[in-house]
């Protein structure tokens, strides 16, 4: 089966991307379970703190001046007061919406009965000239409601302290695992890479010293790569039919040059060849001389 190497390519990087994707998808994961753990902190018991420390705070004000108005003697400001029923009342219905906690919902449910009480006594205090029996009666009822007041503010804040060494838990936690995960990745990650790195070093090298070798006129010199058949793999075959061809075309033209003992014969032949001729027109000269003082002698 033929293994493509920009195949090899392509699933090498979904590999890399499918790594940092789980490292993504984990660090979301546990980025909004954290999230989720402070934003209930924030917005549970936080809150109720919030709306604890308003009724008392509203309480408070409503005391000071029902106690300055009886002893100025004076009547008391129904305006401030009714505007801090209001907001009493806003925030225990606020509070109601808000239960979060074991016991916070009866410890809310005495918070408005003692409320109910507390308002009616004032509204009685209010309408009639004020007594200091009446008016002790209304400062034990906030004193009692501010208690229970108190108690829904400990209670959440102790929750909030404990969801708090709950949160710092699920971090150290995740840091943990998500130190563990992005090693295990990391180490993947970098054998994949040495591994992918390797497999085309090598050919490449192989490759390079290959064209070396050819162009040095070493004929005999192959590619041999193992492993799957891919691109290389065909490169390869290519390679060594070529250096074949090349290898068969150089035995050729050797068989049809001379060789070197042969070519020093030849022109040794010729050397005696042109001094035989040479020899010949010698004689021949010599010849012609003597011929012709033969002839002068005859004469």
């Amino acid at each position: 089966m033929k293994h493509s190497v920009r195949r090899r390519i392509t699933f090498g990087m979904i590999f890399l991307f499918l790594i940092i994707l789980v490292l993504s998808v984990f660090s979301g994961y546990y980025m909004n379970k954290l999230s989720g753990k402070t934003s209930a902190i924030l917005k549970e018991n936080y809150l109720s703190v919030v709306y604890a420390r308003d009724m008392s705070q509203d309480i408070l004000n409503i005391d000071r001046e029902i106690t300055t108005s009886f002893l100025k003697k004076i009547s008391p400001d129904t305006v401030r007061i009714s505007d801090a029923l209001n907001r009493f009342g806003k925030s225990l219905a606020d509070e109601k919406n808000n239960i979060t906690e074991p016991g916070e919902d009866r410890l809310v449910a005495d918070i408005e009965t003692g409320y109910k009480v507390y308002r009616d006594s004032l509204l009685y205090i209010m309408r009639l000239p004020g007594s200091p029996a009446s008016l002790i009666f209304l400062q034990n009822k906030s004193a009692s409601l501010n208690q229970e007041l108190l108690q829904l503010s400990q209670m959440n804040g102790r929750a909030i302290e404990l969801k708090t060494d709950d949160a710092k838990a699920s971090a150290n936690s995740a840091l943990t695992k998500m130190t563990i995960l992005a090693s295990i990745c990391f180490l993947i990650g970098m054998s994949y890479t040495f591994s992918f790195g390797s497999y085309f070093n090598q050919r490449i090298y192989q490759l390079h010293d290959g064209i070396k070798q050819i162009v040095a006129s070493n004929f005999n010199q192959h590619l041999f790569f193992e492993g799957q058949r891919d691109e290389f793999y065909e490169i390869s075959v290519v390679f060594n039919e070529m250096a074949d061809k090349l290898k068969e075309n150089e035995r050729k033209l050797s068989l049809n040059l001379p060789s070197k003992t042969e070519t020093k014969s030849s022109n040794k032949n010729l050397d005696d060849l042109k001094e035989m001729l040479l020899r010949i027109k010698t004689l021949e000269g010599e010849a012609e001389t003597l011929i012709s003082k033969i002839e002068k002698k005859q004469i």
